[in-house]
């Protein structure tokens, strides 16, 4: 049999797994992949992806609150991510954060319900289910807890702290179902 390669079109004869993710459709479905390398290149393209709401003032915001959760301004960061969700209440990215920092503070039950609205918004954020889990556990809701860390692990299987979150869950009694 004769090798045919160099009838075959550059693009098929160079073809090669995806490099990159161009997209958000391309990353989420890397994340899926073997290639951890590919999913944590994809899982940072996300992030650079959802951080950005398309409004200058909006992002500006935004960093203001990045900055001040950093520096442990929980009060701050929590104020400027509610201002972000008051201009830009579609962002979903403007929930997480503001789901984070309640985390933070302790405020579970409020910081569930904003990783309700970021999943309402962004249903493959696979970092609100974990949050959102993170809170159950902290609740001492293991069932509850152990759905979202299936949800987080649906959308990003190379998640290992989801992982062994889910197991913790497991062993307090979070069995196998999902809530709906």
């Amino acid at each position: 049999m004769e090798e045919r390669s160099e009838n075959l079109e550059p693009e098929t004869r160079n073809s090669k797994p995806m490099e990159h993710p161009t997209d958000e459709e391309e990353a989420l479905s890397a994340l899926k992949g073997e290639d951890r390398e590919l999913a944590a290149t994809a899982e940072a393209m996300l992030w650079s992806i959802w951080c950005r709401s398309g409004d200058r003032e909006v992002d500006l915001i935004f960093r203001v609150g990045v900055d001040a959760m950093q520096e442990r301004r929980l009060e701050d960061a929590e104020h400027a991510f509610g201002k972000v969700i008051t201009m830009a209440p579609e962002f979903a990215e403007g929930w997480n954060k503001r789901a984070t920092v309640r985390y933070l503070r302790k405020n579970f039950s409020g910081s569930i319900t904003d990783c309700q609205e970021t999943l309402k918004r962004n249903p493959n954020h696979f970092g609100a289910a974990s949050g959102q889990g993170l809170c159950h556990l902290s609740l001492n809701e293991a069932r509850e807890a152990a759905v979202c860390f299936r949800r987080a692990l649906d959308i990003h299987p190379h998640l290992e702290g989801a992982r062994h979150n889910l197991a913790l869950a497991e062993e307090e009694g979070g069995g196998s179902g999902y809530l709906h």
